[in-house]
């Protein structure tokens, strides 16, 4: 009684069937794999990127002039 026999799953694919028309399961079906294709592009292109060294560059300038400030607390009026 727990686990279905395949003559349920095929009397549930011809009313499934009957229900939406072939015409747009295909369509689904098509959908659905586009947007798997375009995930797997989109892990593949991220991996890609991820694995590039960055273009820019920083440049770190050390200089021996001190700044001298003086902090005041901000007093409210």
């Amino acid at each position: 009684m727990g686990s279905f026999s395949i003559w349920h799953w095929l009397i549930v694919l011809v009313i499934v069937a009957l229900v939406f028309g072939t015409k747009k399961l295909r369509n689904m079906g098509e959908d659905l794999g586009g947007a798997v294709k375009g995930f797997k592009k989109g892990m593949k292109d991220a991996t890609a990127e991820d694995s590039t060294p960055d273009a820019v560059t920083q440049k770190q300038v050390h200089t021996d002039d001190t700044i001298d400030v003086q902090a005041k607390e901000k007093t409210d009026v």
